[in-house]
């Protein structure tokens, strides 16, 4: 397989205001997104693997111990971060909707510090990047496979058809992939959107009912650092992965 040399977005969002509470007393003192794994915190993951494929601005949300978390980026020169600083909480749908005017009338990427990912044989951000068709779609989420996923133990989120068109699995129904917390997103995706605090998935219900919401796979792990169980296995496995090998 070759992967499309088109541009990936230069612009991302790290969705990072949360509280963080199902990480227990982990949480209390400090914002989730300066836990650490593997030695780094989480939010520097995520900003390490941005930057690798090319992504050079980034707006990043806060408001939990928001001081904490901007007093540790401060010492970051690339990429460029600029803070999107809520006095409320707006949730994933709000938060991004405040943040538009920094992405223009371009696709983004958009990513929850809780997602943790390693690259399969191919960069994951890049293949989403060659996936996306600005003529077909507003939004192209990054999927895992439910049953593969460390961390998780939820029932998956969607069901896609042969192009990679989206559907939410029935209620009833175990499906096969698991949203990541990893997407690429047209500002589009948020004409008629509420005021204040709401759920992405609201305008996630509004892609798919125009044909407009896609999924591609990923190739590599994923871990979803949401709970200490989730913690604990990120952590052993980054330890096993990298044994003997100095991080960065």
């Amino acid at each position: 397989m070759t992967v499309d040399k088109k541009a990936p977005p230069q612009k991302a969002m790290l969705l990072a205001a949360g509280l963080g509470t199902r990480m227990g007393s982990m949480t209390e003192d400090r914002p989730k997104p300066l836990i650490e794994v593997d030695g780094r915190a989480l939010i520097d993951h995520a900003l390490d693997r941005l930057q690798e494929t090319g992504v050079d601005e980034v707006v990043i949300n806060t408001h939990y111990l928001a001081e904490q978390l901007e007093g540790h980026l401060m010492g970051r020169k690339t990429p460029k971060i600029e803070f999107s600083r809520e006095t409320d909480l707006l949730d994933t749908g709000g938060g991004i909707k405040k943040a538009l005017a920094f992405f223009g009338d371009a696709p983004f990427f958009a990513v929850n510090t809780d997602a943790l990912w390693l690259n399969g044989p191919f960069d994951a951000l890049s293949r989403m990047a060659a996936a996306w068709n600005d003529k077909t779609m507003d939004g192209l989420l990054l999927l895992h496979s439910t049953v593969d996923a460390y961390g998780y133990t939820g029932t998956g989120d969607f069901n896609a058809d042969g192009d990679g068109k989206l559907v939410r699995r029935l209620e009833s129904e175990v499906s096969p992939w698991l949203f990541t917390g990893i997407q690429m997103l047209h500002p589009r995706l948020f004409n008629g959107a509420p005021e204040g605090a709401f759920s992405i998935n609201h305008m996630y219900d509004k892609a798919m009912e125009d044909g407009r919401l896609f999924g591609a796979v990923h190739d590599g792990e994923w871990f979803h650092v949401g709970t200490p169980e989730g913690l604990e296995q990120a952590e052993t496995y980054m330890q096993i992965r990298y044994a003997g090998i100095r991080r960065r």
